[in-house]
């Protein structure tokens, strides 16, 4: 898109791209030139290279393979989430684009140490160092930047192999290591399911205690609240990075079941018939327990998910904007956008009712506790458009993302409701991502909204 002396482009000068595409770029083009706004134009065209532009360190090591490294932005350190996250919208064009190919295997190969260093480890570093937080008091090991243990962790890992072959069919990531990391994955499952006795005594060898933070710290010595055994997988912490409040996140279990279940599409593919069968028992016995302890009925809204459970009838009625929430459910092929019981869960979710729901004077959206009070997030707003069904949702979604960028061109992590100026991180890759993913999504499904100005 040709840029104006009021929307000057905010990518890098090429020289300075980390990882340059044509195809990309040529999507950027055709995209662009379809959205009637010039305003949203140029945020897409801000957005949707940005991992590329700024995040990747992209190698071939000495065996001749590909290496991927990926940072979310501001902070220098490579989340399994937030890397599946980033470079996901690029998959359609890996299938042609051989560069593009071998970026993303990179990452899965990259990914694939990490989960063998410690499947529960959330954030890597790429060479074997300590650091911001080695003296948290658990099992840290050179290499591992954090170790807060978060299912959605290992279920991108999960979803990004699948993804890659699906979009590919290249094979050439799932190599043995891939499979001990994949066995590894289906090993922390199995511990985690079993993790707290029919008297709720807690059985899992996590803890998780970072000095001097009581509240990023697991409560009872850092092995977390009590949790009954019931097939849902327990975890310390939210894809947000803040700990539960109940040790079942919901959210999480259900892009667990998802991505092991499209997984064994693979591993069958693959011949790995006993990882396949493991693959597909596990997402069985996880859909089984979702639908057994994490449904409760609401005065207002009738039945709808919980956010957190503990099996001990302690419920957690929320949603956080982190990926995965529960409005991000049909996101992941979790259930159909017109499910009832998921439409009266985002009726719940979209209403003041969902305590980190805001309405505010310059948006009206979900956030979390990890940035405070009375903030939205982009990320929910992207998450809510795509995942509606009107046409009159989506363009007030768009709407809020054109008129709370404050300026910069940029998605942030959250922006107060009533006043997008006050906003945190100025650089964070996933959110800017996950943008021009659902301007590419509005372009190939409902272009007509693409030719509407939305404010």
């Amino acid at each position: 898109m040709p840029t104006s002396p009021s929307l000057p482009s905010q990518r890098p000068a090429p020289d300075q791209r980390r990882f340059k595409n044509a195809a990309i770029e040529a999507l950027i083009t055709d995209v662009s030139s379809a959205i009637a706004d010039p305003e949203l134009a140029w945020l897409f065209t801000n957005c949707l290279p940005n991992t590329l532009d700024t995040t990747v360190d992209h190698r071939i090591d000495e065996k001749g393979s590909p290496d991927t490294y990926v940072i979310t932005g501001d902070i220098p350190a490579m989340w399994l989430r937030d890397s599946a996250a980033q470079i996901w919208p690029y998959l359609p064009l890996a299938r042609t684009d051989i560069a593009l190919r071998s970026l993303i295997a990179g990452v899965i190969r990259r990914q694939t140490d990490g989960v063998l260093l410690d499947p529960y480890a959330n954030a890597f570093y790429r060479e074997p160092v300590l650091g911001e937080w080695k003296d948290d008091d658990t099992e840290m090991r050179p290499g591992v930047h954090e170790r807060k243990w978060e299912i959605d962790s290992l279920a991108y890992f999960l979803r990004l192999s699948h993804g890659y072959w699906a979009a590919t069919g290249d094979a050439s990531p799932f190599d043995e290591h891939w499979r001990h990391a994949v066995a590894a994955v289906f090993s922390v499952i199995r511990v985690e399911q079993a993790s707290g006795d029919p008297d709720g005594n807690v059985r899992s060898p996590y803890s998780f205690v970072r000095p001097g933070q009581a509240h990023e710290s697991l409560p009872c010595d850092g092995y977390g609240l009590p949790s009954r055994t019931c097939g849902l997988i327990r975890c310390g912490f939210r894809p947000s990075d803040d700990r539960v409040a109940y040790p079942f996140l919901v959210s999480a279990n259900a892009m667990m079941a998802v991505s092991l279940r499209n997984l064994s599409l693979l591993l069958d593919a693959l011949a790995c018939a006993e990882l396949a069968t493991q693959a597909k028992a596990l997402a069985t016995e996880i859909n089984r327990a979702l639908d057994m302890h994490a449904v409760v009925q609401h005065p207002s809204h009738g039945e709808i998910w919980a956010y957190e459970v503990d099996g001990l009838g302690g419920i957690n009625l929320m949603d956080d904007a982190n990926i995965p929430s529960l409005i991000s459910l049909p996101y992941f092929g979790f259930c159909a956008k017109d499910d009832p019981r998921y439409l009266r869960t985002r009726a719940f979710l979209l209403s003041t009712d969902n305590p980190q729901y805001v309405a505010g004077k310059a948006a009206r959206g979900i956030g979390g506790p990890h940035t405070g009070p009375g903030t939205i997030w982009p990320m929910a707003l992207i998450m809510q458009a795509l995942t509606a069904t009107e046409d009159t949702e989506i363009l007030e979604c768009l709407r809020y993302l054109k008129t709370t960028h404050a300026g910069t061109g940029f998605m942030h992590e959250s922006f107060h409701g009533d006043d997008a100026h006050r906003f945190t991180r100025h650089w964070f890759a996933w959110a800017n991502t996950l943008f021009g993913e659902l301007i590419v999504t509005l372009y190939h499904q409902r272009r007509h909204l693409l030719a509407s100005h939305p404010a």
